[in-house]
């Protein structure tokens, strides 16, 4: 790691809300031992367990990837220099909604990773086709 800070229980948190899912529907998804309580706690912790990490980001659809990479820094830099003047930026000259910005990176991710869960879906129904020639 280069020192970055990755809350990667915010990033649980901003993956869930963005695909409109409860705390309640991810517990349910995770399975028996998972409740809302459970997932609230754990959407505050700061580093996850990679196990626990995987079967969140399969129960969201997304690569674990996405869920340990995504950078709050990151996020606040792109709104930052889009202003001019940042110590006066909510006064005027903002060029767009930064909210509208942040959403069109979300989205860019999830695209992303739904291309990416697509070409493994292609890859798995191929490893099927020739497991099926194979028996």
């Amino acid at each position: 790691m280069t020192g970055r800070k990755i809350h990667e229980g915010r990033n649980i948190r901003r993956f869930r809300e963005l695909l409109h899912i409860k705390q309640e529907t991810l517990a349910r998804e995770m399975g028996n031992d998972w409740d809302q309580q459970k997932i609230n706690q754990l959407e505050l912790s700061e580093t996850i367990e990679d196990a626990i990490l995987t079967q969140v980001a399969e129960a969201l659809k997304l690569p674990a990837s996405a869920l340990k990479e995504l950078e709050e820094e990151q996020t606040v830099n792109i709104i930052a220099n889009t202003f001019e003047d940042v110590s006066i930026a909510f006064a005027y000259n903002c060029h767009f909604n930064p909210l509208d910005k942040i959403l069109d990176m979300y989205e860019e991710h999830i695209l992303i990773y739904k291309n990416m869960l697509q070409e493994k879906e292609e890859e798995v129904t191929r490893l099927e086709a020739l497991l099926a020639k194979q028996s």
